[in-house]
C-alpha cells in the first residue's frame, strides 16, 4: 500500500531529483515539478511518478499544479531555489537579488499556500523546506543569497508556529556544502570557478545525502517534528571553516 502523494519542487536536478527518487523508493507517489519539462518527464517515468511543469514564481503555474494533483498530499518538499551572482553589496545587481527572493522565498510561500488545503486533507502531513546554512550566517559576496535564505528560514519558523495545533509537521533542512551539477555553475557562470569551490575538499555532500535526510524525516511517526536539521560534510566545520585536503583514508 502506498504512503500517499509527495510533491517535490525543483525536481529536475540535484537535491530535488534525488529526493524524488528517495521518496518514491519509500512508497510515495511523487509529483515531480520544475520548469524543465523534459527532465521531470524522464524522472517521473523512471520512478513511476507524475510530472507537472511549474515555475514557482508564476501564480498561473502554481494554480495549474494544484489542479493536476488529485486528493490529499502527504509530503511537500519546497526545494526550488538558487543563488545568482557573487558580488560585494557595493556592486550588487538588483535583478539577481529580486530573482533570489522570488524563487527562494515567495516561490516557497506560493506553493505552500496553494497546497495547504491538500496537506490538511491528508490528516497527518509534512512540509519540508530546503534552506541553507547561509540562512544563519553572513559572508562576503553573498549578501543577496544569505538575505533570501534568512527570509526563507523566518517563513519556515513562522509557519511552524501558525500551524501549531494541526497535524502538520514543518521541517527546515539546512545543507552546507553540497556538490551538485548546477548550483555553483549557475551562481558563478564559469565551470572552472565552480569546480574551484570544491577543490581538494574530501567528500563534500552529494544530493543523495540531503535526500536521505528528507526521506528519514518523512519516515518518522506523525507526532515527531524535526524543527531544523543542519547537514554539513565533515570537512566543513562552519561556513567559514573548511578543510581542504585529505581526511578519509
Amino acid at each position: 500500500m502506498g504512503r500517499g502523494t509527495a510533491v517535490v519542487t525543483g525536481a529536475s536536478s540535484g537535491i530535488g531529483e534525488a529526493t524524488a527518487r528517495a521518496l518514491a523508493g519509500d512508497g510515495f507517489a511523487v509529483v515531480c515539478t520544475a520548469r524543465r519539462t523534459d527532465r521531470i518527464q524522464g524522472l517521473a517515468e523512471e520512478i513511476g511518478g507524475t510530472a507537472v511543469t511549474c515555475d514557482v514564481t508564476c501564480d498561473e503555474d502554481v494554480a495549474r499544479l494544484v489542479d493536476e494533483i488529485e486528493g490529499p498530499v502527504a509530503v511537500l518538499v519546497n526545494n526550488a531555489g538558487g543563488a545568482f551572482g557573487f558580488e560585494h553589496v557595493e556592486h550588487f545587481r538588483v535583478e539577481d537579488w529580486q530573482r533570489m527572493y522570488e524563487v527562494n522565498v515567495l516561490g516557497m510561500a506560493r506553493i505552500t499556500r496553494a497546497l495547504l488545503p491538500a496537506l490538511r486533507a491528508h490528516g497527518s502531513s509534512l512540509i519540508v523546506n530546503i534552506g541553507s546554512t547561509a540562512g544563519g550566517v553572513a559572508y562576503e559576496n553573498g549578501a543577496g543569497y544569505t538575505a533570501a535564505k534568512h527570509a526563507a528560514r523566518a517563513v519556515t519558523r513562522t509557519l511552524r508556529l501558525e500551524l501549531n495545533g494541526e497535524p502538520i509537521r514543518v521541517t527546515d533542512i539546512a545543507p552546507g556544502m553540497v556538490h551538485t551539477e548546477e548550483f555553483s555553475l549557475i551562481r558563478l557562470g564559469d565551470s572552472a570557478k565552480a569546480e574551484a569551490v570544491y577543490a581538494d575538499v574530501d567528500r563534500p555532500l552529494g544530493a543523495g545525502d540531503v535526500a536521505e535526510a528528507i526521506r528519514w524525516v518523512a519516515s518518522l511517526p506523525p507526532h515527531v517534528d524535526i524543527d531544523e536539521l543542519v547537514i554539513r560534510p565533515v570537512a566543513q566545520a562552519a561556513q567559514h571553516k573548511l578543510h581542504r585536503g585529505p581526511i578519509f583514508g
